[in-house]
């Protein structure tokens, strides 16, 4: 007697999760890189500088000591999670205790975790848009209905209260702050963050803000992005800051990321880590001791590469007929609106989406650029400008020589 098995299925809730656009544009660049096509990658939010040697003479002092080969605990080492404790002060004004801290495996974790500890199934959570790809994965996979609210160019990507409120039903419960944005740069001034967070008190809102740009900013005499705990310190009691090195000290790969919030939501988030991965490498959280603590020369010489970069694409973007390219105050990437390029023929193909606009490019002028759809609305690309000064020349030339008409 024969037996039937049915087909072996995976969950629906980790099926329904799509890649990252942004590392699969960038995996493409590379696999043509590979090939031996000179492609110029402007995809990845990734400095191209080398992490601070001091940081990396940290890591191999600790990769030497063998008490950090052993188990430590869940929720980072006591003198990172002060450190950690002590930038919130300087950077987000906030006082908060090392016991309010999470180490975790770089910034996604970090805002999956926060996800996790605060939804229910069916929780609406608010999130601006243009987004981050990974933002509305990591709501739906903690079981919230991510709400798109859409600011555009007019706007500089900046969502207002009123759109917001319009947006509020009795099943909101949190809201994304993102200040500077990932993908469009923009930032919030001090009133724009008040406003926003007296809203979210006001209703009784969770927010959620990722301040993972937070020190890349290119307003003289401004070292941080205003805090929206700073701006509303009434937060204190729902409001959980997600942040990490990868980007300030160029460490991307060495996966070290926190969360800071009230007690009890990061006491739950720790018993959570427990279970889902223990301890970050312990060479990995020394390593960002040592960024958070040292000295931060590097650190203002990237962004000041990045500033005069930022200054190289936005020019060269808007010397291009049909591109809209508003100035970015922070982070490191630009967020044009390309919609003057739509529905016409370039090489003899039609681009009515920003996707095909995207790929048309990657073809023509092997410049990699991450389409509009990956954070919200067609219409757009997303440019990192976090690559060298002579890729992003090339890079713009090419695109400036194509779509001259």
């Amino acid at each position: 007697m024969s037996v039937t098995s049915k087909p072996a299925t995976i969950s629906k809730r980790i099926a329904s999760i799509a890649e990252s656009a942004t590392l699969k544009v960038d995996a493409k660049a590379k696999a043509l890189q590979a090939q031996g096509r000179p492609v110029i990658s402007f995809a990845a939010g990734e400095p191209d500088f080398a992490t601070p040697a001091h940081v990396v003479e940290a890591a191999l002092a600790a990769v030497k000591d063998p008490k950090n080969h052993r188990y430590t605990p869940a929720a980072g080492l006591p003198a990172l999670r002060e450190a950690i404790a002590a930038k919130t002060l300087r950077d987000s004004g906030w006082a908060v205790e090392p016991s309010q801290v999470v180490v975790t495996n770089g910034g996604k974790q970090a805002v999956y975790q926060a996800c996790a500890t605060i939804l229910d199934p069916g929780d609406e959570f608010l999130l601006p848009t243009p987004y981050w790809t990974t933002y509305p994965e990591a709501i739906a996979l903690a079981g919230g209905v991510p709400v798109e609210v859409f600011a555009g160019a007019d706007q500089d990507y900046k969502v207002t209260v009123e759109q917001l409120e319009a947006a509020r039903t009795p099943k909101t419960k949190a809201l994304l702050f993102v200040s500077p944005s990932n993908p469009t740069g923009a930032v919030m001034t001090h009133d724009e963050t008040k406003a926003i967070g007296e809203w979210a008190a006001k209703h009784g809102l969770w927010v959620i803000a990722d301040e993972i740009y937070q020190n890349l900013v290119y307003d003289e005499g401004v070292d941080h992005a205003v805090s929206i705990i700073e701006a509303v310190p009434a937060l204190a009691d729902r409001c959980i800051l997600v942040n990490g090195v990868a980007k300030t000290y160029a460490m991307t790969g060495w996966r070290l990321g926190w969360m800071v919030g009230p007690k009890p939501a990061m006491s739950a988030a720790a018993n959570l880590q427990s279970h889902l991965s223990s301890n970050v490498s312990n060479i990995s959280q020394l390593a960002a001791l040592a960024a958070l603590t040292g000295d931060q020369t590097a650190a203002k010489t990237m962004r000041d590469a990045f500033n005069k970069r930022r200054r190289v694409i936005v020019d060269g973007l808007n010397a291009i007929e049909g591109i809209v390219c508003p100035e970015p105050m922070g982070a490191f990437y630009v967020y044009p609106d390309v919609t003057g390029l739509l529905g016409t023929e370039w090489a003899g193909r039609m681009a009515n989406t920003s996707l095909e606009l995207a790929d048309i490019i990657l073809d023509e002028c092997e410049v990699a650029a991450v389409p509009g759809e990956a954070f919200g609305p067609s219409g757009y690309l997303r440019f990192s400008y976090a690559l060298g000064d002579a890729d992003l020349a090339e890079g713009i030339a090419r695109l400036q020589k194509f779509f001259h008409r």
